[in-house]
């Protein structure tokens, strides 16, 4: 079996598109967990037996940690153009996915909805490998330089030193070999997306619009801790800004670009 989840199973370095989703879906679990909080609050009035536990969690008091769901996950999750995707590659990408999602339900006391994370991450392991097919039958080329230079980047990601990556990969029963097979994988997938998304271009305006954004939501933050929170002068995190806005927007080409391999593809989901 090739080895084709194990750098995002082994410390989160996925491809590009799994960041997109993995956003995406951080930025609705917060707008839902918002939500939620909004309806506990509404039903404390007409459900009292349950103040006790309301006030157990304000006082500082954590809920247990969920534990994982993965009874009656098939052999075969899902089939992608003939390629499976197994339970076992399945359960190490839910397992990644739900030890994040389990501390902040611990956090905020909010349960997981196992049901709805196991649609996210087969559809997120869906459109990776369609990434990886469209990326092998395509004429992309990974020189040696771009392979190492994607190592230092998903390195430093991790917080560590390329060395030390490869070492910890290596815990992970990865050859040297097979771990620069990946990084020439990535390397073609990042060749495509950036085919994809064409010249991305990050104006002034947008990224004035953006940092007043990120003053707003600094501000609300703030109401809610009764705590100051300053954010750096615009000026100081200019060029930060226009990396993540432009990351950004490569995101958004990537997820259009899985969407349109995923209407030409033949894929089989088994959950």
């Amino acid at each position: 079996m090739r080895k084709k989840w194990a750098l995002s199973f082994a410390l989160a370095a996925t491809v590009a598109v799994s960041a997109a989703c993995g956003n995406a879906n951080d930025a609705n679990d917060q707008n839902n967990a918002g939500e939620d909080n909004n309806l506990n609050t509404n039903t404390q009035e007409e459900a009292p037996e349950e103040n006790n536990d309301e006030i157990a969690l304000e006082e500082g008091e954590q809920p247990d940690m969920p534990e994982p769901d993965l009874e009656g996950v098939p052999d075969v999750v899902a089939e992608v153009n003939g390629e499976e995707i197994t339970r076992e590659e399945f359960e190490a990408s839910y397992m990644g996915q739900f030890q994040q999602m389990a501390m902040m339900a611990q956090m905020s006391g909010e349960p997981i909805d196992q049901d709805e994370l196991k649609e996210q991450v087969a559809e997120n392991m869906i459109g990776t490998e369609l990434l990886i097919q469209a990326a092998e039958s395509g004429d992309y080329e990974a020189s040696e330089e771009e392979m190492d230079e994607t190592l230092e980047m998903i390195a430093q990601q991790s917080g560590m030193q390329a060395d030390e990556f490869m070492a910890a990969l290596e815990e992970q029963g990865m050859s040297e070999e097979e771990v620069m097979e990946q990084l020439e994988l990535q390397v073609k997938i990042d060749k495509m997306i950036e085919n994809e998304a064409g010249d991305v271009e990050v104006t002034e305006e947008e990224l004035e619009a953006y940092y007043e954004d990120l003053v707003a939501q600094q501000e609300a933050m703030a109401g809610e801790t009764e705590e100051e929170i300053e954010l750096p002068e615009y000026e100081e995190i200019r060029d930060d800004l226009e990396q993540q806005l432009r990351a950004e927007k490569e995101n958004e080409a990537s997820q259009q670009l899985v969407e349109r391999l995923r209407d030409e593809a033949d894929v089989t989901v088994h959950l």
